[in-house]
């Protein structure tokens, strides 16, 4: 059975999805959640684990997550990059960090024809979002 909270989720990242952001238009990004633990030995803390289907062709807005994000790619390509930082093309079983200040500058489908699909882990503030646009983000 599913809980609130993971029904919560879901419902944002449709949401999400559907609505998108008004000054970006359309997140296209199917985000679909898999487990939320809270951390007994690290007050406060929780780890929330989700997929996220980039559909061919489909990219995220600026934002962040003000988590530390672990991210490992099981099917498809997929280009990452955080504010500072180098643009990386990720294929299956690789993986990509992103810290709690990071701004992820970059996240899109490196395919136009296949979809892609990964594994996030965020290590985060107990019932903090998930996902945050960035003000002024392109």
């Amino acid at each position: 059975m599913i809980s609130f909270k993971h029904a919560a989720l879901a419902l944002c990242a449709t949401l999400i999805a559907s609505q998108g952001f008004a000054h970006r238009g359309p997140v296209n990004a199917i985000v679909s959640p898999v487990m939320n633990k809270a951390l007994s030995d690290y007050p406060g803390k929780e780890a929330e684990m989700i997929t996220v289907e980039y559909p061919p062709g489909a990219q995220d807005p600026v934002h962040r997550h003000n988590a530390h994000g672990f991210i490992y790619v099981l099917e498809g390509s997929i280009i990452m990059q955080v504010k500072g930082g180098k643009e990386v093309t990720l294929t299956p079983g690789q993986s990509f960090y992103e810290g709690p200040a990071d701004v992820h500058t970059v996240g899109r489908n490196a395919s136009k024809t296949k979809p892609a699909k990964f594994l996030v882990l965020l290590l985060k503030e107990k019932g903090a979002p998930i996902f945050i646009p960035e003000p002024g983000g392109h």
